[in-house]
């Protein structure tokens, strides 16, 4: 199952890839909301091959994810894959200069069952498909308003 949605950005690509880089800080973010998140390769440097392991409550139960960065070509796009309990999801983050001060951001996210247990689950959630869509455009375009509030409080300090 396959969501997709694009939001423009006032802001600058080159910024905006800096504040999508910032892996430590969403790290402590997932980590506030409940989320035990290791980074398990240790080098300071972001680049394809850096990984994480997480584990968080989803549908009631404590679940692992395992989150591997597989594409970074800055200032143009991230592509992670994510595997946990039979599914596995594909996550990209493009961005496009539209000009100097705005900058287009699709953000894709794929997600493959494997067993037959999370092939049942697809296709429960098949069925409520649009109500995900919805979830999913709105919780994106919040994140690019979140973004764009970060940019210009951070002007301002």
């Amino acid at each position: 199952m396959k969501f997709s949605t694009k939001e423009d950005l006032e802001i600058g690509i080159d910024e905006v890839f800096v504040m999508l880089s910032d892996f430590d800080g969403f790290e402590r973010m997932f980590m506030r909301h409940g989320v035990d998140v290791v980074r398990l390769d240790q080098t300071a440097e972001i680049d394809v091959g850096a990984k994480w392991k997480a584990k968080a409550e989803f549908r009631g139960r404590m679940r692992d994810f395992n989150v591997e960065l597989i594409d970074y070509d800055r200032p143009n796009c991230m592509v992670f894959t994510s595997e946990s309990g039979g599914m596995v999801a594909r996550f990209t983050v493009e961005l496009v200069a539209l000009s100097r001060n705005r900058t287009r951001m699709r953000v894709e996210l794929d997600v493959k069952p494997k067993t037959l247990p999370a092939r049942l689950l697809m296709q429960s959630a098949r069925l409520a498909r649009n109500t995900l869509n919805r979830r999913y455009k709105t919780r994106v375009a919040n994140f690019a308003e979140d973004l764009e509030d970060r940019y210009v409080r951070g002007l301002r300090a």
